[in-house]
């Protein structure tokens, strides 16, 4: 197991595992000591690397576990700044072991279909997180099913020429698929230990200018307010819906639109890809530009989209559950192989989409974030994309909350961070009345809440399950 941020160091212990032939656990820099303990022991981990910060954490725990060997590193190893690590008695020093020893590896076999790379606990935001076991066979696959795909027109310019930003963080699948692709393309990785840091991604994208910027959609939010130079660049959004309001207003705001991919951790993790914003350049994805869409499934990937009452298919243009496979799903979740994959290969995904008549998908909403009011099926994503398009708006985030009127019915309330010029300057009445002119009237806020921060998961999305749970409890609490 590790628990580091994103840096060198991670990089070259994800290698090192790989090429032991051993099984890499990702975890959390910001998991608290349960977490650590439920992921690092039902995993059955027995060495650990982390950086010198969350030692302490780790030594309370390791009586927890199965832990028996303890790595420990430093957040300045391997950069201009570096310190020496403080020693301790049980623990080795991660830089200590790479000068004092050869690398002599083992010749060990691996078998890339069957053995598992990987243990990725995901799905923390909706419940208690599951190991997702990748297979080198899964992860070699998706980093050519994306990368060496979609650059293909351009591979002779930027094979071991060009650099990436990193922003989500790489103990995440979306990070660290981005490390396997730039080390498979030889690109320069710009990493960003803390995604947070929205000035220092804007200050590393107007220095380097780095050929591709990868973010999430909370990034393209922050980075509106931020003083950026207009170049050529290829900006992508992954792990949330973009709203297409943002979009828009990032693209004229540095000159070039923004891609979007998508897909899960059980998918290694991509499934989709939308570079037709990128056409003139690439020659790939020709036709109408589909700003919007989650684009098209990557090489030989299968899609369906089921509906959620019949669980038959649904015809072209209708919205439903989306069920992917191919070569990139994973073996199954930990400990058992094909554990929540259908015993004909699909994996459901608990996203409601569409497809276009040209092929091209769109994500609507989560399944868990769709909201019921009074029978009416109302997609908590449209109603964020209204929001977004008030011009004072700069994060917004719609849940449902149970109608204590009408029982299994719910309650739409809008969450609100207003840009600054905006503050005190906008009330809920403008909100709502926006939104009335927009939304249908099942559809409008009936609750609005300036906040001046939303919480957000450990890769910046905006973590509605907390605020719904937040306001189910005050609920409670008054009741």
């Amino acid at each position: 197991a590790t628990i580091l941020p994103t840096s060198p160091q991670f990089v070259i212990c994800d290698q090192a595992i790989h090429r032991l032939g051993a099984v890499h656990v990702p975890c959390s820099i910001l998991h608290m000591e349960s977490d650590l303990i439920y992921e690092i022991g039902e995993s059955g981990a027995k060495t650990i690397i982390c950086v010198d910060t969350r030692l302490s954490r780790v030594n309370r725990i390791k009586d927890k576990t199965k832990l028996k060997n303890l790595i420990v590193t430093s957040f300045n190893d391997y950069t201009s700044k570096e310190v020496e690590v403080p020693k301790t008695t049980d623990a080795h020093q991660l830089r200590s072991l790479i000068e004092k020893y050869e690398p002599n590896l083992p010749d060990v076999e691996i078998n890339p279909r069957e053995d598992v790379a990987e243990v990725l606990f995901t799905g923390g935001t909706t419940g208690l997180p599951k190991g997702v076991m990748l297979t080198h066979y899964n992860l070699t696959t998706n980093v050519f099913q994306f990368a060496h795909w979609i650059f293909q027109p351009l591979m002779i310019s930027i094979k071991g020429k060009a650099s990436i930003l990193i922003s989500p963080p790489c103990f995440h699948i979306y990070g660290h698929f981005l490390t396997h692709c730039c080390i498979s393309l030889g690109l320069r990785m710009l990493m960003v230990q803390d995604p947070r840091e929205i000035d220092e991604i804007a200050e590393l994208m107007n220095e380097y200018k780095p050929f591709i910027v990868a973010g999430v959609p909370t990034h393209y939010m922050r980075l509106l307010s931020k003083d950026l130079e207009k170049y050529p660049i290829f900006c992508f959004s992954g792990a949330a819906a973009l709203p297409l309001e943002v979009a828009n207003k990032f693209e004229k705001k540095i000159g070039t639109p923004i891609g979007q991919a998508y897909g899960m951790t059980e998918m290694g993790p991509i499934t989709h890809v939308n570079i037709s914003p990128f056409s003139r350049i690439t020659g790939f994805m020709k036709g109408n530009v589909k700003k919007g869409s989650v684009g098209l499934p990557v090489p030989d990937t299968e899609v369906k989209i089921m509906n959620l009452e019949t669980g038959e298919e649904v015809p072209l243009g209708e919205t439903g559950e989306l069920y992917v496979r191919g070569p990139q799903l994973m073996k199954g979740y930990w400990p058992t192989p094909g554990n929540g994959i259908t015993e004909d290969g699909w994996l459901p995904t608990g996203d409601i989409g569409k497809m276009d008549e040209d092929g091209y998908f769109y994500i609507v909403d989560r399944i868990k974030d769709m909201i019921n009011v009074s029978g009416y099926k109302v997609y908590s994503s449209l109603v964020d994309n209204v929001l977004f398009e008030h011009p004072a708006v700069q994060v917004a985030a719609a849940i449902g909350i149970p109608d204590p009127d009408r029982p299994g019915s719910e309650r739409i309330k809008a969450f609100v961070q207003l840009k600054k010029d905006y503050v005190g300057k906008v009330t809920a009445a403008d909100i709502i009345k926006h939104c009335k002119e927009r939304l249908p009237p099942y559809s409008i806020p009936k609750f609005v809440e300036f906040k001046t921060d939303l919480p957000l998961t450990v890769t910046e999305k905006i973590f509605k399950r907390k605020l719904r749970d937040a306001e189910i409890a005050k609920m409670k609490g008054s009741g």
